[in-house]
């Protein structure tokens, strides 16, 4: 009888097979034995005939067409941002230059009036010293001020977070190229290398920093410009960054207003940036303290009963982990629940698994 014969006619078939697995595999095994390592060239490893073609794999298309990851909108917040605003201030100019009998106040220039007021009323400062007269103008100062309120949530998270993100990526390339590896570092404690970010207390710090700049700008521009004392020129420049506005003082010369038409604009945002901040420092510290609690507490039977989520009477480590961090806050039930309803749907044999068939099979 020939040796690959049909098993049921050939008994000796699976031991015949297996006598010449064997002695490939010894063969095998002595030849790689005589074979220096060094005359094994790299990427001379071939695909098992029976691996899964990876090249058909890619080939298959999914029946819906895949979600993209979310990427960052700071770029086309900046435009959407600077073209509304150029059409923003576009109207408000055009509209007060046409109605100048209908305001109240100092003139200047009409179009660097026009241009003042407009950022005034958009910041929400409110000096008063260029006010709208009739109803008509009312209604207008009452649109543009609800407007305005939308072009700044824009600028706000739009226009800073973009600069102060460049800002923080060239700190942190910076120090990633003179980070040594031995010790701790002054920068250690401002910058988490690590994490990729900068330390909230520094954002607070640089925030901080830039309010204080604008105040001392606006101060000295106050005093040489427009002419008021050291006191006053503090006064108004305080009272206009954080958009009190009195109406006590205000910008009265051509130049000085030119200044504030810019100069409001981005004191203001800084300064509402800088409290952002704050509000953010003080979130992460309570965080922090929560988290630290979560650690080190000792684990109760409740908790074991709370944590076992498959009711078998232990705790896996998955489990432990999820109940920590939800103890902690940084996850939702909603969240888990919504991410098992997804694993279930891969996992089409119910098995509490996904493998490549499964996958495919999703796919197809």
């Amino acid at each position: 009888m020939s040796l690959f014969s049909p098993p049921n006619q050939n008994p000796n078939f699976g031991t015949s097979l297996m006598t010449l697995i064997m002695a490939f595999i010894l063969q095998s095994h002595s030849q790689s034995q005589h074979q220096p390592s060094w005359s094994k060239k790299p990427g001379s490893l071939k695909r098992c005939k029976t691996a899964p073609a990876m090249a058909v794999m890619r080939d298959l298309k999914p029946k819906t067409p895949q979600v993209p990851k979310p990427q960052s909108e700071s770029s086309s917040i900046i435009r959407q941002a600077v073209f509304l605003l150029s059409i923003y201030l576009i109207l408000g100019v055009v509209i007060y230059s046409f109605n100048r009998d209908e305001f109240s106040g100092i003139e200047t220039h009409p179009v660097v009036d026009a241009l003042y007021f407009c950022i005034v009323t958009m910041c929400t400062i409110g000096y008063g010293d260029i006010a709208p007269l009739t109803p008509a103008t009312k209604i207008f100062a009452c649109v543009f001020v609800l407007v305005g309120f939308g072009f700044i949530d824009i600028l706000l998270s739009g226009v800073v977070n973009y600069v102060l993100d460049l800002q923080e990526n060239m700190i942190l390339t910076g120090i990633q190229m003179e980070k040594s590896q031995q010790g701790f570092s002054a920068r250690d404690y401002i910058v988490d290398v690590d994490k990729g970010r900068m330390r909230i207390r520094l954002k607070v710090g640089l925030a901080l920093g830039v309010v204080v700049l604008c105040i001392g700008i606006g101060s000295l521009i106050l005093y040489f410009v427009e002419s008021l004392d050291w006191v006053d020129s503090i006064y108004l420049s305080v009272m206009s960054v954080t958009t009190v506005g009195y109406g006590d003082r205000a910008f009265k010369t051509l130049p000085g207003r030119l200044f504030a038409g810019v100069w409001l604009l981005i004191s203001t945002l800084a300064v509402a940036r800088a409290f952002l901040y704050l509000a953010e420092a003080r979130v992460n510290k309570r965080h922090r303290r929560i988290a630290k609690w979560v650690l080190h507490r000792d684990i109760t039977i409740e908790d074991l009963l709370a944590a076992d989520i498959n009711n078998n009477g232990f705790i896996s480590k998955s489990e432990y982990v999820i109940y920590k961090l939800k103890e902690m806050g940084k996850v939702r039930e909603k969240d888990i629940l919504q991410i098992c309803n997804q694993f279930s749907k891969l996992d089409t044999n119910n098995s509490g698994k996904i493998t490549l068939p499964d996958l495919l099979k999703y796919q197809m």
